[in-house]
């Protein structure tokens, strides 16, 4: 059951006077907004409260082009994380690698190179060469390296991804989608802290050669800090991308757009937005009580209800002053009550956003009234409505 005017009541008190605040500051602001891109494919995530902000096919599968390259270094870092490599390891360089065309390290035919430099040169230079270094390095082929890729992927919920190579190469069959590089690259920058930092590297110099980085928004401000461009005539040109200001995150996958130069545009142009249109509020603290219910027959009358986690949204700014919260529950609830049992929940709803239920648990364990307890409890109810002891 529900009942409205015990909802109000139970809303936190600091919560219920800043969306008063809110609703009078925005009062005549529009709740809709909208956002469109010239990319194929797009998607853009805020990382904090890991909520889709846009999105335009982001489910259809595409040719990633180097972006699929993120995979290859998620099984590196994989590895380096558990110990099973080591930067200052060395692979030997086939003729294969040696004579891949496309973007390339260059490294040399039967050298050994770090794996350390292999990873820069596959972040920082996009090599070709590179990636098929690490694939036979490490699978003893490029083509068991793609099957391992593909066993990776199903592994950590890729569902529109298959590999046919270690390096985007244009091949029948090898497909990503937006999303799936959204949840590849949320990965790389939550598990592996300690080589993420790589994708910031501007430049790197091998064999002589000095060669910049591709990612055009780590040349611009903006707090970008990764991950990787990527292009072939299929594909266009597409860029998964990072930033962060002020300690909020956004990760952006753009593909299909037409140039390099619209790609750098169209990125800079809808992280902007993101990070302007779009806020993180914070509603509830873990702990924090957000109502009490009655108790039936217990020896306390009520029961305080919590949420168990810090509570976060993402939501456009012109959408909280009509952002609607409530607290839903069956009243009474019978005793005895355990502690951390969900009883209800809060339900959260705002123009253009999903509607967000959070579940509500009882803070304490609430003991039944004795045999004689009851009874007193019960002929109370009957005279005068009145609930618990």
């Amino acid at each position: 059951m529900i009942y409205p005017t015990k909802i109000i009541k139970s809303l936190n008190a600091a919560l219920f006077l800043i969306l008063c605040f809110s609703l009078l500051l925005h009062s005549n602001s529009s709740g809709s907004q909208s956002l469109e891109t010239k990319a194929r494919h797009a998607l853009m995530i805020d990382m904090e409260t890991d909520t889709v902000i846009f999105e335009k096919a982001a489910d259809v599968q595409m040719p990633p082009a180097s972006m699929s390259k993120l995979m290859t270094i998620y099984m590196i870092f994989e590895k380096l994380k558990a110990g099973k490599l080591n930067l200052k390891d060395r692979f030997i360089v086939s003729e294969k690698a040696w004579r891949k065309g496309g973007s390339k390290m260059f490294v040399r035919v039967n050298r050994r190179v770090t794996i350390g430099d292999l990873l820069r040169g596959i972040i920082v230079q996009s090599g070709n060469d590179a990636c098929i270094v690490i694939a036979e390095g490490l699978a003893g082929s490029e083509e068991a390296f793609a099957d391992e890729m593909n066993s990776k992927a199903a592994e950590i919920g890729l569902k529109n991804s298959q590999f046919k190579n270690a390096t985007g190469w244009p091949a029948k069959g090898h497909f990503m989608s937006a999303r799936d590089l959204a949840i590849l690259s949320t990965k790389l920058i939550k598990e592996f802290p300690d080589y993420y930092p790589m994708f910031a590297e501007k430049n790197f110099r091998y064999s002589k050669i000095k060669q910049g980085n591709r990612n055009p928004l780590l040349y611009r401000r903006g707090g970008a800090d990764g991950l990787k461009t990527g292009h072939t005539e299929a594909s266009g040109y597409g860029l998964t991308a990072s930033a962060q200001r002020e300690g909020r995150r956004l990760l952006l996958v753009l593909n299909g757009l037409s140039s390099s130069r619209e790609r750098a545009s169209e990125a800079t142009r809808i992280l902007d937005w993101g990070f302007q249109a779009t806020k993180v509020y914070n509603l509830f603290k873990k702990g924090e009580a957000v109502g009490k219910a009655d108790t039936w027959l217990g020896k306390e009358g009520k029961v305080p209800l919590i949420v168990d986690k810090n509570i976060k949204i993402t939501m456009p700014r012109l959408a909280r002053a009509d952002m609607k919260v409530k607290l839903i529950f069956n009243n009474p609830i019978p005793a005895p009550v355990a502690k951390g049992t969900v009883v209800g929940s809060i339900l959260i709803n705002a123009p253009g956003m999903e509607d967000i239920r959070i579940p509500v648990k009882t803070a304490r364990h609430i003991e039944e009234l004795g045999f004689f307890g009851r009874i007193n409890a019960a002929i109370k109810y009957l005279l005068y409505g009145k609930l618990g002891s």
